[in-house]
């Protein structure tokens, strides 16, 4: 179904603000506690695209590569990360990152191996594993949110 034969869906921001507020202050201090475990901050925008493309979710597709170009990250690494495992692009930590990201979206299919935690744990802290963990807990609630509500893409600009 697209956009243009969808009925209009809730404003949950207009309908539900305290919630909205507290999702907003959720993001919020996931960011900070990535800051002070010093995960590098372009890999929490790989992780969130990566999330974003598992989901489907067009409006955070359009936001994270936006804010992602502006951030300098490179058009030949966006448009590879759908197929990250099979290039040269991405570092051991991206990928590690990557792998567990996909792991927390796709939780329902086989959970978080632990392989894949083994493996972040390898490179990360375990104050960055869990900046990572929150990350892409909270950029799988925004898709939900996103799809759910059918936000429009396109509008977003990365601020200045």
């Amino acid at each position: 179904m697209s956009n243009s034969d969808s009925i209009t869906r809730v404003g949950l921001k207009k309908i539900t603000p305290d919630v909205s507020a507290a999702m907003g202050a959720l993001h919020a201090a996931a960011v900070t506690a990535a800051q002070d475990a010093k995960v590098e901050p372009e890999i929490l925008e790989l992780m969130r695209i990566r999330a974003s493309q598992l989901n489907g979710c067009a409006f955070c597709l359009d936001m994270h590569t936006k804010d992602a170009r502006a951030a300098g990250e490179t058009e030949q690494r966006l448009y590879a990360l759908n197929a990250w495992r099979e290039t040269p692009f991405f570092t051991e930590r991206e990928r590690a990152a990557l792998a567990l990201a996909e792991a927390v979206t796709l939780v329902h299919d086989g959970h978080v191996p632990d392989a894949v935690y083994a493996e972040a744990a390898e490179v990360f802290a375990e104050a960055q594993i869990a900046a990572l963990i929150w990350a892409a807990t909270v950029i799988n609630a925004y898709n939900r949110i996103a799809i759910a509500t059918r936000m429009a893409p396109g509008g977003y600009q990365p601020a200045k």
